[in-house]
């Protein structure tokens, strides 16, 4: 990559880290650090909320799986706007108004000490995981792309995040998050310019969609009612509505960002923000990937996107590698005549015609994604790894064809989403660490500059248990789909600890009981039915849960409280 771009990079990192340190104000005192004195403007909450979300897993992952499944991950985020206005008037004031550090301290107050302590465990358990692999991430794709060793890679995305959120507190998280933000979006729609600018003079963006919708990329509902099916409207209403619930109500990344808020009506703003711009940021993520689909079929793409497999493929199966890249040239020519029929064809008006060319197009397009599909079977059988390359697809297409300074802007926007998700993790870990397990068991009295060491430690013990995680992760797959499956298997069971809490009937004993029934029956689901895909598990762990719990409250008596 050429030097100037590396220098916004650098500049930008630096910027960052300079504007977090600054901005360590008020971190004298344990509010001031890790809640930012609850006085944070609504638009500022609500950019961090969505800056948490976009990590890189999102921009390399998302717009991966745009170019090669089109629009219908989108359809995941469909429970989005529900689960917004469903805890609007219920978990977020409410934990607000508790005056709570985290959303599990408030368990303890309804329950007993050791709900809200499995409870907080869980949380630790899969954020404390899911943070490797954020970081590792961008880390391995990078790392393979630049020839960097995993663990320098890592260093580059990992140790400048710890440092200002470890200094700067949930104060330099939140705003740092607001430029990266900004950033992200530049580089999205620079991206969209440019590759809509880079289509061929004889062919119109709607011809590009046209031609884009013929293989099913511009389809963003499927209405079947089938719960092996990953992604469908269905799927994304009702699992994708516990899912959202749980993440945003109960999640102490998230739950953390509401608190800082100076008011309940700026935390409920902070969350319509998240509701109105999300499907729309995430469909411009997903067309950035088809639009990125379309340009290949005008400009050769690579067979192998990774550029490490393709190396190790070239090394110790250079002929079979040789035959399939002669047929994938064929394909590619075929490929480009027949998109180009298409063109025309919509141009002279002739309906018949259009759909010749159309059918045409699919059927080699059919031919090319066969002969990828025995590359990437030969890479997988050279290497002995997943050869799935969905994630390189982005970054290949950015340091290759991308114009001097937006393939900077784009690697900055990457480590922009990398550094918000990790900080706001690293963060809320830190929080419930401190909070919910020493200043609960070890030492509950003391000055807050004893606490705020204490949380400094902590911030800094798991960023570098999240930089070893990520050393010894390799992205398997879809990496946005990883993270969300894997969350989903704790999600919906916290969510039925909370809407116990809001049954009255519901006691500690009845709680503790349904959680633990509730990650039995998610982990049942998991290993021993896995045609039920990952987003209806967060439904059946927060049923699980609440059923579970309700039946041992209605049917035993309320432990007594200790004296």
């Amino acid at each position: 990559m050429h030097w100037f771009n590396w220098l916004i990079v650098a500049v930008y990192v630096a910027w960052v880290l300079w504007d977090g340190i600054k901005r360590a104000k008020d971190t004298d005192r344990i509010e001031g650090y890790l809640l930012a004195s609850r006085s944070l403007p609504w638009w500022v909450v609500g950019l961090s909320v969505m800056a948490t979300q976009l990590s890189a897993i999102t921009m390399v992952g998302t717009t991966g799986q745009g170019a090669t499944d089109g629009m219908r991950f989108v359809q995941f985020y469909f429970g989005l706007p529900l689960a917004m206005i469903i805890l609007s008037v219920t978990l977020v004031p409410f934990l607000y108004r508790a005056k709570v550090f985290t959303a599990y301290e408030f368990l303890e107050k309804r329950f007993d000490a050791k709900t809200r302590t499995l409870t907080a465990l869980f949380f630790l358990l899969s954020r404390g995981m899911g943070v490797g692999v954020i970081i590792a991430a961008p880390a391995i794709i990078f790392g393979a792309i630049f020839d960097w060793s995993v663990p320098l890679a890592v260093a580059l995305f990992g140790v400048p995040t710890i440092i200002y959120t470890a200094i700067g507190g949930v104060q330099a998280v939140a705003w740092a998050d607001v430029k990266q933000m900004v950033l992200i979006v530049v580089a999205l729609v620079g991206m969209v310019v440019v590759l809509v600018l880079g289509l061929p003079d004889n062919v119109r963006p709607d011809d590009a969609l046209a031609i884009a919708g013929s293989t099913g990329r511009l389809r963003a509902f499927d209405f079947r009612f089938d719960l092996s099916e990953r992604y469908t409207f269905w799927s994304g209403m009702i699992g994708g509505t516990f899912l959202m619930l749980s993440y945003f109500g109960t999640d102490q990344s998230q739950v953390q960002r509401h608190l800082t808020a100076s008011s309940v009506n700026a935390a409920r703003s902070s969350l319509f923000m998240s509701a109105y711009w999300k499907i729309p940021l995430q469909a411009l993520v997903l067309m950035v990937g088809i639009l990125v689909f379309v340009f290949y079929l005008f400009v050769r793409p690579p067979l192998l996107y990774n550029p490490a497999q393709e190396e190790a493929v070239r090394a110790q199966a250079a002929t079979e590698y040789g035959q399939l890249e002669a047929r994938f040239d064929d394909v590619y020519v075929r490929r480009r005549a027949a998109a180009d029929a298409t063109a025309l064809a919509r141009r002279s008006g002739d309906d018949a015609a259009v759909q010749s060319s159309l059918d045409a197009f699919r059927a080699v397009q059919g031919e090319a994604d066969a002969v990828r599909a025995e590359a990437l079977a030969l890479a997988g059988r050279v290497t002995g790894r997943d050869p799935n390359d969905v994630n390189y697809i982005i970054p290949s297409f950015v340091l290759n064809q991308l114009p001097l300074g937006l393939a900077g802007i784009f690697i900055a926007g990457v480590l922009a989403a990398a550094m918000s998700s990790i900080a706001a993790e690293l963060n809320s870990l830190s929080t419930a660490t401190v909070v919910d397990f020493y200043r609960r068991y070890v030492r509950k009295d003391g000055p807050d500059s004893h606490f705020l060491r204490v949380s400094k430690l902590a911030t800094l013990f798991w960023g570098i248990f999240a930089c070893v995680v990520a050393s010894y992760s390799v992205a398997i797959g879809s990496l946005i789909e990883v993270v969300n499956r894997y969350g989903s298997f704790f999600y919906g069971s916290i969510l039925g600890v909370f809407l116990l809490a809001m049954y009255r009937r519901a006691h500690a004993n009845g709680a503790f009981i349904g959680l633990i029934a509730g990650m039995a029956t998610v982990a049942g689901f998991y290993f021993f039915v896995p045609s039920v895909e990952f987003l209806w598990h967060n439904v059946i762990g927060a049923v699980a849960v609440f059923g579970v719990g309700s039946l041992i409250s209605h049917f035993t008596p309320a432990p007594r409280p200790r004296a």
